[in-house]
C-alpha cells in the first residue's frame, strides 16, 4: 500500500511508502497552499513535505518533533504548520521546530488534534481533556520555549468524552460557518460552541490554613496580626492552603511565592500543599493565589508574614565576633611565623658570618702556606739545585775530553737546570708579591705573557685599566682563579689558544678565561676530581660573587667569575 494520486485523466497513481523512506503508512495528510505539495504525518512518527515525486523536507523527534504517531496536521493564518503527536503539539516554521508538552504546562503529552476558533484561541483534544489556549499564551511560549502556559481544561465533568480519539484516519475535527467546533469521539460526535460556554466569573477565595514547622502545627487562621513567628533552626516547613469553588473544585489551580526565598511564582496546579527545607533565618512574605475552572484568578489571594529568628550562632553580632576572633588568631599566627622566620634569619646570618670568617681565615692560611712553601722552594731547594748544578759543571771540566762520564754529567746538569726552572715558576705562582706591588691588572698581564712562553699555549690577555677598586682579598681571589683556569687548560684541555679578559661592568669586576680545547660536561666535573672548580666557587662565594662554567665536549670551555666592586 501507499499514497494514491488521482491524475487529471481519471487515472490513479500509487506511490509506495518506501518512496518516502517509510515502511508504514501516513495517517495525517495536509495540502500546502503556499509551497504546494503535501505534508504527511506517519504512524511511526515523523513529518514529510512531498512535492513532484520528491521528499523536500523531513522532520523527526531527533529534530525536536514530538515523539510517536503524528495524528493531525494544521496550518494557521501565519503559514505555520502544527503537528499533533503522541509527544506533544509541535510547531514547524522555517525549519525550526518547537514542541509543547507537559513540561510547558499541558496536563498530558498526547495530542489527537488541534484547531483554532474564531476568537484566535487554539483547542487541543487530549486523553486528559479538551484544552483551550489563548493565542497570546502560544506567542509568549514561542518567544520563550521554557515558559509554562496557562490553559482551560474541559473534561468529563463538562460533558467532554476523553477516552480517546475515534478511528485512525481523519478528518477528526472541523469548524462550522457559525464558529462551532465539531469533532469525533469514541462514542459519537461532539460539538462545542466557543462563544457560548458556561463561564465562572467568581474568583475563588484563597485561605492559608496551617503551617507545619518540624512536625509542629500552627493554625494560620488564628494569626491576628498577619505575622507568624516560627522557632529557631526550622528545617522542614509545610504550608497548607485551599481555595473555595463549588462548581469544579478539582479544577482550581494555585500559584505560590515565598518572598525572601522564591525568585518567581511557583505553578503548583491543583496541589494544596508546598514544602520548603533549610530556610535561613529572616522575614518572609507568603503569597498564595488561585484561579477557578474558567481561569479567573483571585489576584488578591492570601498573604501571611513569616519570621524565622536566628539562633545565637546565626546572629550578626556572633558572626562579627567570630570574624574578629578568626582575624586575631590569624594575626597572632602571622606574628609567630614572622618571629620564627626572623629567628631563623638571625641564626642563618650568624652562621653565614661565621662561615665567611672561617673561609677568610682558611684563605689567609692558604696564602701564608703558599708564601712559606714558595720561600722554602726558592731559598732552600732551588739554591741547593743551583749549587749541585755548579758542582757538576766543575766536575765536568775535570774529566778528560771524550769520556762517556762527561756526557752523562752534562745530561744530568741539563735536567737539573730544567727542574730548577720549573721550581722557580712554581715559586712565582705560589708567591703573590708582585700582585701586592703592581696590582691585579699588571700582574695578570705579566702572568699571561709568562704562561704563553713556558707552556706553549698562545694566551691573549685584555685587562680594563678601570679595575682599581678591588680590595686585596678580592683581587687575590680573581688572580688565583685565573691561575687555576689556565693551569687546567694546560693539563686537560689540549688547547692551542686561550683568552683572558678582565673588565668592569655594572658594578662588578668580571674575569673571563676561555679556550678552544676539548671541553667537558660541567655536571661530570666531579668525576675526574674537579677540585679546582670547587676552589674557584669558594673563592668568589666569600665575596658574594658568582662563577659560571660553559663547556661542551669538543667546543672548548669558558669560565666567568664576577665579584662586586668594593667587596673584600
Amino acid at each position: 500500500m501507499g499514497l494514491f494520486h488521482g491524475t487529471p485523466g481519471g487515472g490513479v497513481q500509487e506511490l509506495p511508502w518506501s518512496q518516502f523512506g517509510k515502511s508504514v503508512g501516513a495517517v495525517a495528510l495536509l495540502p500546502d497552499a503556499s509551497q504546494e505539495g503535501l505534508w504527511l504525518g506517519f504512524s511511526d512518527g515523523g513529518v514529510s513535505h512531498f512535492k513532484d515525486g520528491r521528499v523536500l523536507a523531513s522532520y523527526t523527534s531527533v529534530d525536536g518533533l514530538g515523539a510517536g504517531k503524528v495524528t493531525h496536521l494544521r496550518r494557521d493564518e501565519q503559514d505555520t504548520l502544527w503537528a499533533a503527536t503522541e509527544g506533544g503539539l509541535s510547531r514547524i516554521r522555517d525549519g525550526r521546530i518547537l514542541t509543547l508538552a507537559t513540561k510547558n504546562g499541558l496536563p498530558c503529552d498526547v495530542v489527537h488534534w488541534s484547531i483554532e476558533d474564531d476568537d484566535q484561541s487554539v483547542w487541543l483534544y487530549m486523553p486528559c481533556g479538551l484544552l483551550r489556549v489563548a493565542r497570546s499564551e502560544l506567542e509568549a511560549w514561542v518567544k520563550n520555549p521554557e515558559r509554562t502556559i496557562h490553559s482551560t481544561v474541559f473534561d468529563g465533568s463538562d460533558g467532554v468524552r476523553t477516552r480517546g480519539a475515534a478511528g485512525a484516519y481523519g478528518p477528526r475535527v472541523t469548524k462550522g460557518p457559525d464558529g462551532k467546533i465539531w469533532f469525533t469521539a469514541f462514542d459519537g460526535i461532539t460539538v462545542i460552541d466557543p462563544r457560548h460556554l458556561p463561564h465562572n466569573d467568581f474568583p475563588p477565595p484563597v485561605h492559608i490554613e496551617q503551617i507545619t514547622a518540624d512536625d509542629h502545627v500552627y493554625d494560620a487562621t488564628a494569626v491576628r496580626d498577619g505575622r507568624l513567628r516560627l522557632p529557631q533552626r526550622v528545617r522542614d516547613l509545610a504550608i497548607d492552603y485551599t481555595a473555595l469553588s463549588l462548581v469544579a473544585p478539582d479544577k482550581v489551580r494555585f500559584r505560590i511565592k515565598l518572598e525572601g526565598q522564591d525568585r518567581d511564582w511557583r505553578e503548583l496546579g491543583n496541589e494544596r500543599q508546598v514544602r520548603y527545607t533549610n530556610l535561613p533565618p529572616r522575614n518572609y512574605r507568603l503569597l498564595v493565589k488561585a484561579c477557578n475552572n474558567s481561569g479567573v484568578w483571585n489576584e488578591e489571594g492570601a498573604v501571611l508574614e513569616l519570621t524565622i529568628p536566628p539562633a545565637f550562632h546565626q546572629t550578626t553580632w556572633f558572626r562579627a565576633l567570630f570574624v574578629a576572633a578568626a582575624a586575631a588568631l590569624l594575626w597572632a599566627a602571622h606574628r609567630i611565623r614572622i618571629g620564627v622566620l626572623e629567628g631563623r634569619q638571625l641564626l642563618l646570618g650568624r652562621h653565614e658570618a661565621e662561615v665567611t670568617a672561617l673561609n677568610e681565615r682558611l684563605m689567609d692560611a692558604q696564602e701564608e702556606e703558599r708564601t712559606r712553601i714558595a720561600g722554602e722552594l726558592h731559598d732552600g731547594v732551588l739554591q741547593q739545585l743551583t749549587t749541585v748544578t755548579v758542582d757538576l759543571g766543575t766536575l765536568k771540566y775535570q774529566i778528560a775530553p771524550g769520556s762517556p762520564a762527561k756526557t752523562e754529567i752534562a745530561s744530568v746538569q741539563k735536567k737539573l737546570i730544567e727542574i730548577g726552572t720549573d721550581i722557580r715558576h712554581l715559586s712565582h705562582e705560589l708567591h703573590s708579591a708582585q700582585l701586592r706591588e703592581a696590582g691585579l691588572t699588571q700582574s695578570l698581564s705579566s702572568y699571561c705573557a709568562e704562561f704563553s712562553k713556558t707552556r706553549g699555549i698562545r694566551v691573549s690577555c685584555e685587562v680594563d685599566s678601570e679595575v682599581k677598586e678591588l680590595a686585596p682579598r678580592a683581587a687575590l681571589a680573581l688572580y688565583r682563579i685565573a691561575q687555576e683556569a689556565l693551569g687546567n687548560i694546560a693539563k686537560h684541555a689540549k688547547a692551542k689558544e686561550a683568552r683572558v679578559r678582565l673588565e668592569r661592568s655594572d658594578g662588578v669586576v668580571r674575569l673571563t678565561v676561555a679556550d678552544d680545547g676539548t671541553g667537558f660536561v660541567p655536571a661530570r666535573a666531579g668525576d675526574s676530581g674537579g677540585v679546582g672548580l670547587v676552589n674557584m666557587r669558594e673563592r668568589v662565594r666569600q665575596f658574594n660573587g658568582t662563577l659560571e662554567i660553559e663547556s661542551q665536549p669538543g667546543r672548548g670551555t669558558t669560565i666567568r667569575a664576577e665579584v662586586p666592586v668594593g667587596s673584600g
